[in-house]
């Protein structure tokens, strides 16, 4: 054997004899015999063994015996408590110890194991077996024979062949009894505790007088109770042979090989005799008092006393012999010699290795779990070897390597456990060679098998082979499409490998998975619009206890196909524009998706009718217009929009779009009540304050806020007598009327609408007569001259008196008046029938021209009256006047601006016809009809000029053609420059200043009583 052999050996030697701090002994003592179920003790409590609570325990505490392959139990552990108790088994002492005659030497052992690994430990114990007194004494033979000499001496000794009994201690051999008195009986007790009964001989003996004595003797054991037997002693008396032979050596002890053949010698015995003769023979022998197997072993020459092998020996069955030898000249009694056989040892065993499996194996195979924790006791193995010393030491491994160990517990003993983590997919079963190997030279050894079958856990779970998968599938598929077959893999087996799929919480409605193919499938169609993207997960769960599982991500992208056609965020569209919107503007945008993607998504717009007007933009959608609204001409638009997108094939929608042109604030306020500047009205001084005096009212061809009006008095008389409401116009009395309030007032009314950004306004005269009467008519159109004279910031009426306070006033004004009239009678008549003719061509050239347009009044026919009754036709010409008055050399003078209605009357004899039947495009249906103010009995209606710049060449601007003598020039400097071509002064000519209309003018009010004046100078 080399160097590293032996270093090895020595290594193992020294683990085997290490003695670990968990390995405990513990002794017993237990009678035999006892019956089933008689409890032992405790070994929990006996050991002391106090369960540390910071240790967690894989299992209950557990004591489980490790018993020799095909022992019988004799006791039995209780499994949870420790509890010792006896089994069925039969414990007989003297079975379990035969041969040995020392009942402190007769032990039963079993190991116990103290389980789960966490507290394991491993138990010796010791049962030192109590003897009872379960067996007799019993003699060899029923009859014993004795030859006694005649010539013996009183008080001689004899030996009679002793009695045996199993039993040992109080119970074994306590004295024996003789029935007869001629002899004695004593008893020697040997080193060993043997008694060996001895005859005395009590009287003379005479062989011729009785050579026979029969008696009994009786053998008692000191058992409770008390057990004895008897025999049959016939003493006979013989001839006297008076010299026993002498061993050289009473006592002799040898040694002998137990391979020593048979017939070697093993010694001689030497002895001599001092008688001669016949009585000087010596023969040898054994005793009866050896036992049967010694005998068998072992033979004696009778004549030379040499003792010799007669069969094998064997040390390990018994180890020390006892021979006693008998050395007898033919006398009574003979000498003894006691011969002392040790058997040595040689190395003729083979080491035996007991397995003692603390996990149950199952038809010769342990069941282990790959997850069981290092240092999992398996079982324990005990070697011994017969052999004694050196032979009989015996070492012990593992021939290769494996992830179990022996670790050292007590002497040529170990516990198999794991020393290494175990893995069922790596190594499912190991046959683990155990082999033993004595230190005999030569040595010899022994092996053992273990198998250990690994048993897989589940200790794997499934794995997908990526951790994401991503799927596309077109959206409207058929109902129960496949997808995909997802699979994963397990590395256990059996049951642990089965793996079932299903579908992680909260699942998207429609997907389902076969458990057992993994096949994915979609049970609905998918609707991309709806949802594009998928996302859940899919587990896979094996079958083991506990079962394990894991998961992988699933993204399902939807394809789109042009399954929609784009859509209108509204059926019909309603835009709003102002009728100054500028050529190309903004008017709207026109919102469309389409729940398609990519390609089917582009949307292309167009207009289906109505491009001459409108152009739209095909992607943005935003619509421009491409003409100027004007609403007076055209309030709506209406035209439909065409929605096309990319798909193949396209997908088409249409909607309505209506724009509607909203209304600008470019009509200024128009008053029709009071229907002239010149009217006035009645108050009586009797009239109760709060009582409704007159009221004004007027109209605006603009629509909603542009058309709202409030009427206001920015000026007249500074009492404030009256009040307007600026609501309904109504006009009322404030105060009581006194005596200094009598005469006429005149109030400046203004209109104004609530258009946004800035507001129009009108303004007109509202003449009141307090009096109770109107007594003097002439009075008061002179009142109302001197009116329409003073300017507008300042008040009238004042300081004028009434006809009652001063008559003689009255009178001058009545001449004044009555001359003044008869001079416009002529006047008027003179310049009528001047101007008939130009006066109709004027009228036709003001219907026919684009710029100017006449409002609409009902066909007026004036009728002519018999000749011999003459009259005035009283024609109510409508005159729209802007009056915009400037003193800026007066700084006393306040500017106001506003509109002022002068009324004409002119006489004329024959009026041509004019066309009131005419009604201008461009008002709106819901427009205000004027001809019912001019049907009305107002003696003069009120119209307005605008002296504005027409913001486009469609807008119309309401002009009445006036008198001469009531034209007021619009932006020239005087009114030769105007009316100098013509050599007619009562013709009309047009105004041909540079600038027109374009530029606004000041328009100041000229005089009434001018023209007058005027003809009175010529």
């Amino acid at each position: 054997m080399d160097l590293a052999c032996e270093a090895h050996l020595l290594v193992v030697l020294l683990a085997c004899l290490a003695w670990p701090s968990w390995a405990q002994e513990k002794d017993y003592t237990v009678r035999e015999e006892l019956p089933e179920n008689v409890r032992i003790g405790n070994l929990r409590k006996d050991l002391d063994l106090a369960l540390d609570p910071n240790i967690k325990l894989s299992s209950p505490l557990q004591f489980k015996p490790v018993y020799k392959t095909g022992d019988v139990p004799l006791v039995r552990v209780e499994a949870s408590t420790g509890e010792i108790f006896t089994t069925s088994n039969r414990i007989d002492r003297e079975k379990l110890c035969s041969g040995i005659f020392n009942e402190k030497r007769c032990f039963y052992e079993l190991e116990v194991a103290v389980l789960p690994d966490e507290i394991f430990r491993l138990v010796k114990i010791r049962f030192q077996i109590e003897d009872i007194n379960d067996n007799a004494p019993l003699f060899q033979s029923t009859v014993i024979n004795i030859s006694i000499p005649e010539n013996t001496a009183i008080n001689s000794r004899y030996p009679v062949p002793s009695a045996l009994d199993p039993d040992v201690g109080i119970n074994g051999i306590q004295h024996y009894e003789l029935s007869v008195s001629e002899f004695g009986l004593d008893i020697i007790e040997t080193p060993e505790g043997d008694k060996w009964p001895q005859l005395i001989v009590q009287q003379n003996l005479d062989r011729e007088q009785k050579d026979t004595f029969v008696m009994k003797i009786k053998v008692v054991d000191g058992g409770t109770p008390q057990k004895s037997s008897t025999a049959i002693l016939q003493v006979t008396i013989s001839d006297v042979n008076d010299n026993r032979p002498v061993f050289k050596e009473s006592e002799v002890e040898v040694n002998v090989p137990e391979n020593a053949p048979v017939g070697t010698s093993v010694t001689q015995l030497h002895a001599t005799d001092a008688d001669l003769g016949s009585n000087a023979q010596i023969h040898f022998s054994f005793s009866n008092q050896i036992s049967a197997s010694t005998k068998r072993l072992f033979a004696i020459d009778s004549n030379t006393g040499l003792i010799t092998v007669r069969q094998p020996l064997d040390r390990e069955m018994t180890p020390v012999h006892k021979l006693i030898v008998l050395a007898s000249d033919g006398s009574s009694t003979p000498s003894r010699a006691t011969v002392t056989v040790n058997i040595t040892d040689i190395n003729d065993n083979v080491p035996s290795i007991d397995t003692r499996y603390i996990m149950n194996p199952v038809n010769g195979t342990v069941l282990l779990s790959e997850n069981a924790p290092l240092n999992t006791k398996i079982a324990l193995i005990t070697v011994t070897d017969r052999d004694a010393d050196l032979n009989g030491k015996v070492t012990c491994y593992t021939d290769h390597d494996v992830p179990f160990r022996l670790k050292p517990v007590f002497d040529n003993q170990f516990l198999l456990e794991t020393a290494a983590p175990l893995d069922y997919e790596t190594t499912r079963e190991y046959a683990i060679k155990i082999v033993a190997s004595d230190s005999g030279k030569p040595p010899l050894n022994t092996s053992a098998m273990v198998l250990i079958k690994i048993k897989d856990e589940n200790d794997n779970a499934p794995i997908f082979p990526q951790p994401e998968i991503q799927l596309s599938i077109p959206e409207n598929n058929d109902p129960s499409t496949q997808l995909i077959k997802i699979s994963a893999t397990d590395g256990d087996s059996g049951r642990n490998a089965e793996i079932t799929y299903t579908l992680g919480a909260d699942p998207p409605d429609g997907f389902n998975i076969d458990r057992r193919s993994g096949i994915l499938s979609v049970g609905k169609r998918l609707d991309r619009e709806k949802q594009e993207k998928y996302s859940f997960t899919v587990i896979a769960r094996d079958n083991g206890s506990p079962s394990l599982q894991n998961n992988v991500t699933v993204k399902v992208m939807v394809q789109d196909i042009n399954d929609n056609s784009p859509a209108f965020t509204h059926p019909e569209y309603n835009f709003y524009v102002p009728e100054n919107l500028p050529l190309y503007g903004t008017v709207g945008l026109i919102t469309v998706t389409d729940a398609d993607a990519g390609d089917n998504a582009v949307v292309t717009l167009s207009i289906l009718n109505g491009k001459d007007n409108f152009i739209i933009d095909p992607k943005t959608g935003v619509i421009k217009p491409n003409i100027t609204f004007d609403r007076e001409q055209q309030s709506s638009y209406t035209f439909v929009v065409k929605a096309v997108d990319g798909g193949k094939p396209q997908c088409t929608s249409f909607a309505k779009v209506t724009i509607n042109v909203v209304d600008v604030n470019d009509n200024r306020p128009v008053f029709v009540i009071p229907a002239s500047n010149y009217s006035y009205d009645l108050v009586q001084s009797t009239t109760t304050p709060g009582s409704v005096v007159t009221r004004v009212y007027a109209i605006d061809n603009d629509t909603g806020m542009n058309a709202e009006l409030q009427y206001s008095i920015i000026g007249g008389y500074q009492r404030g007598l009256f009040a307007i409401d600026k609501t309904t116009g109504n006009i009322t009395l404030q105060e009581k009327i006194v005596a200094s309030d009598q005469g006429l007032h005149r109030l400046v009314v203004q209109v104004k609408d609530l258009g946004q950004p800035e507001s129009l306004h009108a303004i007109a005269l509202v003449h009141l007569f307090v009096n109770e009467t109107v007594s003097n008519a002439t009075f008061i159109q002179e009142q109302l001259r001197r009116s329409m004279e003073t300017p507008l910031d300042r008040n009238v009426g004042e300081t004028e008196a009434t006809p009652q306070n001063n008559g003689y006033v009255i009178v001058v004004i009545a001449i004044i008046a009555g001359t003044m009239t008869v001079i416009l009678v002529i006047f008027v008549t003179a310049l009528v029938r001047c101007r008939q003719t130009p006066r109709h061509k004027v009228v036709q050239k003001g219907k026919q021209s684009g710029e100017w347009v006449s409002p609409n009044q009902e066909n007026r026919q004036i009728k002519k009256k018999k000749k011999k009754k003459k009259r005035s036709p009283k024609s109510l010409l409508l005159n729209f006047v802007t009056i915009e008055e400037s003193k800026p050399d007066d700084p006393t003078h306040e500017h106001i601006n506003g509109t002022l209605d002068l009324p004409v009357e002119l006489e004329e004899q024959t009026m041509g016809k004019y066309n009131w039947a005419t009604t201008p495009s461009t008002f709106k249906p819901d427009s205000p009809d004027l001809a019912k103010h001019y049907k009305s009995a107002s003696p003069q209606p009120t119209f307005q000029i605008k002296p504005e710049t027409p913001v486009a060449p469609k807008k119309h601007h309401v002009i009445q053609e006036l008198p001469l003598d009531n034209t007021f020039v619009v932006g020239c400097d005087s009114l030769s420059k105007c009316s100098s071509s013509s050599s007619d002064p009562y013709s009309v000519s047009e105004c041909s200043c540079q600038g027109g209309f374009k530029t606004p003018g000041q328009i100041h009010t000229r005089q009434v009583m001018a023209p007058l004046l005027l003809f009175l100078f010529f």
